[in-house]
């Protein structure tokens, strides 16, 4: 079984880094630990984080760096973490970003092959218009989910599911006026995570414009080529 290391996934909003996470997920058998997924988690299991968490939110305020990593430390001392990982939303602060390398020097993988292994990371690049148009373009069916794009995928009536015919709606976090608040906030905050990694020489840019199998074809090979991927885990 091969060893495989931590991978972070960079990219801001529409870049299309969950739809990477999942295959590369697929492809090496290490989970994908998203820290939305974390936070809804732990609220709804009453765990303690999730409590602080739920204090803060309802006090209207960031949950902080410290309950976010506390989560992520956690997550990460699961069996299922020990051949690596894949991190998609972690980290997004240039202090989570020194935390995560400090974790994993000295208290992560101290037990396996890959002691010591720093994190891949790969920032998906898209053009800021391309991101607009597969945000602003995006309808889900009200019954079951699905997902369409008016530019990119449509479905074959207009704002009908192609699947059950239910009416096709925009979420409200889809809206011109609130992706263009996200992407001005993913500049503002998580870019510097990126010039974090840049100056390590740990970065790697993707196209992420280019269509989606493509795009999982260049991850996969700078993993292979930078990654700690062996037979056996040495």
């Amino acid at each position: 079984m091969r060893n495989i290391g931590p991978i972070v996934l960079l990219g801001s909003p529409g870049a299309g880094k969950g739809t990477q996470a999942k295959r590369i997920s697929a492809r090496y058998g290490i989970p994908q630990i998203s820290t939305g997924d974390l936070l809804r988690e732990n609220i709804q299991f009453g765990t303690k984080l999730g409590a602080q968490t739920k204090d803060a939110m309802a006090r209207g305020e960031l949950v902080s760096d410290n309950l976010v990593c506390d989560m992520v430390q956690e997550r990460l001392h699961q069996p299922d973490c020990q051949r690596g990982f894949i991190l998609d939303g972690f980290p997004r602060t240039p202090a989570q970003a020194g935390w995560l390398d400090a974790f994993l020097e000295h208290k992560f993988f101290e037990n396996s092959h890959a002691g010591g292994t720093p994190p891949i990371v790969i920032l998906i690049n898209v053009d800021y218009n391309q991101l607009l148009r597969r945000l602003t373009g995006r309808r889900t069916c009200v019954a079951n989910g699905h997902i369409y794009n008016v530019y990119l995928q449509p479905p074959r009536v207009d704002e009908v599911c192609d699947l059950d015919g239910s009416k096709l709606v925009i979420r409200n976090d889809d809206r011109e006026e609130v992706i263009r608040e996200r992407l001005t906030a993913y500049e503002q905050q998580t870019w510097p995570v990126a010039q974090y990694y840049r100056s390590t020489g740990r970065l790697v840019e993707v196209d992420g414009g280019l269509p989606a199998d493509q795009v999982t074809e260049q991850i996969l090979e700078e993993i292979e080529r930078r990654g700690a991927v062996t037979a056996d885990g040495h």
